[in-house]
C-alpha cells in the first residue's frame, strides 16, 4: 500500500517533530486558518499536516474541521503547494461556518 491514497493528494506530516520543524518556518495568518510552511532541501512531493487545538472545540467540533481542510486540499489546492516544502493547516471555528467554495479559495491563496 502507497502512502498517497489519491494521486492527486500531498504526502503526509506524521511525527510531532516534523510538525514542530515546520512552525521555525514562515507564518501566513488568515481568518480561517494559520498556515505554517517550511522550505525543505529537495524536490520531493510537498507534505501536509493539519492540526486543530483543543480550544476550538470537542472532538466532533475538531474532527469535522480537519475533515472539511483535507477535502479541500485534495479536490482544489493541492496543485498549488511547492514541491519541497512542508505545510501546517491550523484550522480555525470559523471554518465551519465557511461556504465550502471560499475555503477552497482561501487555501489556494495562502498556498501560493
Amino acid at each position: 500500500m502507497t502512502d498517497r491514497p489519491h494521486e492527486n493528494a500531498p504526502g503526509r506530516l506524521k511525527k510531532r517533530a516534523q510538525f514542530l520543524a515546520v512552525r521555525r518556518g514562515e507564518k501566513r495568518r488568515g481568518r480561517l486558518f494559520l498556515l505554517e510552511v517550511m522550505r525543505r532541501d529537495d524536490a520531493g512531493e510537498p507534505r501536509l499536516g493539519i492540526t486543530v487545538t483543543r480550544k476550538v472545540g470537542n472532538a466532533v467540533v475538531r474532527n469535522r474541521i480537519r475533515r472539511r481542510l483535507k477535502e479541500a486540499v485534495r479536490v482544489h489546492a493541492a496543485r498549488d503547494m511547492a514541491c519541497g516544502t512542508d505545510y501546517v493547516i491550523v484550522g480555525r471555528r470559523e471554518l465551519l461556518q465557511t461556504p465550502f467554495d471560499e475555503l477552497k479559495a482561501e487555501l489556494s491563496r495562502r498556498f501560493r
